[in-house]
């Protein structure tokens, strides 16, 4: 009599929510307008070459495809997400972070590090290079005013610090052959006009840079 008994396995004995599921189609939870969508489509043709070159040939495949990281990142950034650990979570819990991860395992913060540190900063000028060219092809930009943004400057905030006068300025003067290079080759690439000029200031302070 045993012999005839089917058994089975009762997904329900723990009650309805320890039923089988069928895994969770994405598509139709992300709006066909949703800025995720339109991040994923402008960053999909992009020249990933080096992104790739700084992985070694000879290591195991990465855990998360580099193009696939940097579209992470870079939404997460969007979405004023900064933190390895916050982006670790919204790649397990959120929809739009699941979406962009198309099936493939969320990574955990140290492999976000990892990549933001290493990977991505061989490649980085190249990639967000190719970002603001595509911003200019589309008309995003209206190149009225041009920032040049990580530049340290000496200050005198500090009663301990103590700078010779002729090191400022011999620094000075190189930052200031560098910001002309940088507005040269802005003025090549998109045709602009931009000019830039050492400006004297009162007597016992430093020269300045304007802009026109």
């Amino acid at each position: 009599m045993s012999s005839k008994l089917k058994y089975y396995k009762n997904y329900t004995e723990f009650g309805e929510h320890y039923q089988l599921v069928l895994p969770l189609n994405l598509e139709g939870l992300v709006p066909d307008d949703d800025s995720v969508r339109l991040l994923s489509y402008e960053l999909e043709d992009f020249d990933y070459t080096l992104l790739y070159q700084a992985y070694s040939a000879k290591g195991r495949n990465p855990a998360v495809d580099p193009k696939t990281m940097f579209k992470i990142l870079t939404y997460a950034y969007f979405q004023n997400i900064y933190s390895s650990r916050k982006i670790e979570t919204a790649c397990c819990m959120d929809i739009n972070f699941l979406w962009l991860l198309a099936g493939q395992k969320a990574p955990d913060h140290t492999t976000i590090a990892r990549f933001r540190t290493g990977f991505l900063s061989e490649a980085c000028e190249d990639v967000f290079y190719q970002v603001v060219h595509r911003l200019n092809q589309l008309g995003e930009l209206s190149k009225e005013t041009v920032f040049i943004d990580g530049t340290k400057l000496e200050a005198c905030a500090n009663e301990y610090t103590f700078v010779w006068r002729k090191s400022v300025g011999k620094w000075e003067e190189k930052m200031f052959l560098n910001i002309q290079e940088a507005v040269t080759s802005l003025n090549q690439e998109y045709l602009q006009p931009f000019c830039v000029a050492e400006r004297k200031r009162d007597s016992g302070s430093s020269e300045g840079l304007s802009f026109s």
